[in-house]
């Protein structure tokens, strides 16, 4: 079907450079974005929510930094060793 519509110039220029770099048609561009995008809309009301697990405790271990992802995987690995 053949139909006008109106595109800000920008994206329609990038649009035409995807084009160009995929081998594709403008059209064939437009109709995937699109597409994608009423997918997109239709599935975000259908999602379960996450759930979380977490763990409690009271406090953490003294001298753990968070922010030393190494130094916290030795803490890690050090509670995991039996011996």
């Amino acid at each position: 079907m053949r139909t006008t519509i109106r595109i800000d110039e920008q994206l329609l220029k990038e649009a035409k450079q995807l084009a160009l770099r995929s081998g594709k048609s403008l059209t064939s561009i437009i109709e995937d974005a699109l597409r994608e995008s009423l997918s997109w809309q239709r599935g975000a009301g259908e999602r379960e929510p996450v759930r979380l697990i977490t763990f409690s405790g009271k406090r953490l271990l003294p001298g753990v930094d968070l922010d030393d992802s190494a130094a916290l995987l030795d803490v890690i690995e050090s509670s995991d060793d039996p011996g």
